[in-house]
């Protein structure tokens, strides 16, 4: 990946992942049905979130491992 830090113009950088809920459903049944990468440089930490896609099979293992 070719990242430069729109801050600071820093090439060194961390790649992490964060779940989120979703609608009533899904804080009932506590399944994180959002999920979002992130990408922090290394210098200033500024981070930026990108939507990625999850399927039906990472929802019901979140379920069950919740």
């Amino acid at each position: 990946m070719n990242y430069k830090c729109p801050k600071c113009e820093n090439t060194t950088y961390e790649i992490g992942e964060m779940r989120a809920t979703g609608g009533t459903l899904s804080k009932i049944f506590d399944v994180q049905n959002k999920k979002f990468t992130s990408v922090t440089c290394k210098k200033c930490t500024y981070t930026e979130f990108f939507k990625a896609k999850t399927g039906a099979l990472s929802n019901i293992f979140d379920f069950f491992t919740n």
